[in-house]
């Protein structure tokens, strides 16, 4: 099974910013435990490529890195373990650094113009991003009408009480959100309660 197709089965991608290496392990079992295998780690910290290589351990976690805006981080999310790169928007030099070494990437778009050069490069499963702020489902709606083929996973302003919208929408496979592991309750130790909120978020999309 192919990573767009594991990650359009679990319909919904953690968007986690990880400040402490300390939290990677029990984050990953937290999610496993919820019956949410899938993790975009953020290169907006400096213990990203750290955080994915001790994620990158637990073999059932679907494991990528995000916020990847160059071919060095590209370089340090293979080698830390991640199987997917995202970007917020498409780069002509993540795209070349992702062929190269044999990763899936989802670029962001936020015109008909990014999602051309997307699928130029032979990307077809877009980040729109950010997602509510570009005006949410109606401008999604607009961007897909003309690339039939085209998936999205949009992401950026996206939680519980939206999500549903998103996913009803034939052109969207899954969406993204920082919502199901709050820096509150990671910063606090408290994964029992990212568990918990993961697993409601799974059920209210069911």
């Amino acid at each position: 099974m192919t990573i767009e197709q594991q990650i359009a089965d679990l319909k919904l991608v953690p968007v986690i910013k990880i400040t402490d290496p300390a939290h990677a392990a029990p984050l990953a079992e937290a999610l496993i435990a919820a019956g949410l295998p899938v993790a975009e780690v953020t290169f907006r910290t400096d213990c990203a490529a750290e955080a994915i290589k001790i994620m990158s351990q637990y073999k059932d976690l679907l494991l990528g890195a995000g916020t990847v805006i160059n071919a060095a981080q590209v370089e340090e999310a293979k080698n830390a373990g991640a199987t997917f790169i995202i970007s917020p928007g498409f780069s002509p030099e993540v795209s070349k650094a992702c062929i190269a070494a044999g990763l899936i990437y989802f670029p962001g778009i936020a015109s008909p113009r990014d999602i051309q050069d997307a699928l130029a490069d032979g990307w077809k499963t877009l980040k729109f991003f950010p997602a509510e702020a570009l005006g949410g489902v109606n401008t999604l709606k607009a961007f897909a009408a003309p690339y039939p083929g085209v998936k999205f996973v949009p992401t950026g302003g996206i939680n519980a009480d939206n999500v549903g919208e998103y996913l009803a929408l034939p052109q969207v496979q899954a969406c993204g959100g920082s919502w199901m592991v709050p820096n509150k309750l990671m910063d606090a130790g408290d994964f029992s309660g990212i568990t918990k909120i993961a697993k409601e978020a799974l059920n209210k999309i069911k």
